[in-house]
């Protein structure tokens, strides 16, 4: 399962652009957390931190301890993030405060592990789904899905409806979407060729060569 992350928070008051720029400099993200029955908190968070923690997840997909001016922490999944379209930069973060018996919409990544049989024999591995959009509940969100590929030959391929998903665990796409297939190289394709070519080829001159034969 996803580990829970710990973040630092302050509250905020609604302000204009200008505060928010200056806040921004000051190294502040601000930030909203939204909870079902109770009103939008505006918050502030480090950008330093809450970069260091994306960059080191496997995905934007996480939950995080908000301790919100020094108090109890309260746990809140990352629901979305904005970022500045020249720099890069985070510039806003959206926060769900988990209650109970909630459930979550998360991207996690599909990792494959293992280089498959068909590979070794010439085949190429094409990995279809990178990232697996599911449905649970916070305390069952996984970090990634992992799965072993090594046994796919030339031709074999890989579904939804293959992977092993933990328990609780809703993937949002059809069971008989692919995930990944082993194709057949153009190299392999060639050389099939030549050699199908080559077997016509010496299929047909005993033919010939007894026609001559008959008529000697």
């Amino acid at each position: 399962m996803a580990k829970t992350q710990f973040l630092k928070a302050e509250s905020r008051k609604r302000t204009g652009s200008g505060v928010l720029k200056q806040m921004r400099r000051e190294g502040q993200l601000p930030s909203v957390v939204y909870g079902k029955g109770s009103e939008n908190l505006n918050i502030k968070v480090s950008t330093k931190a809450l970069t260091d923690m994306l960059a080191q997840s496997s995905s934007t997909s996480i939950l995080i301890d908000l301790e919100i001016d020094g108090g109890a922490a309260q746990t809140a999944f990352l629901q979305s993030t904005q970022r500045n379209s020249l720099s890069g930069e985070l510039i806003h973060a959206d926060f769900l405060a988990v209650t109970q018996g909630m459930k979550i919409s998360a991207t996690i990544p599909v990792e494959v592990r293992g280089e498959p049989v068909g590979v070794k024999a010439g085949g190429i591995m094409e990995q279809l789904i990178r990232d697996l959009e599911i449905s649970c509940s916070p305390k069952d969100l996984p970090e990634r899905i992992e799965v072993d590929i090594e046994h796919l030959g030339v031709g074999d391929s890989l579904t939804i409806g293959d992977l092993k998903v933990p328990e609780g665990v809703e993937v949002i796409l059809a069971p008989d979407v692919l995930v990944a297939i082993v194709n057949e190289s153009r190299i392999t394709k060639s050389e099939s060729g030549e050699e199908a070519e080559g077997a016509d080829a010496g299929e047909a001159k005993p033919a010939e060569g007894g026609a001559d034969a008959a008529s000697e």
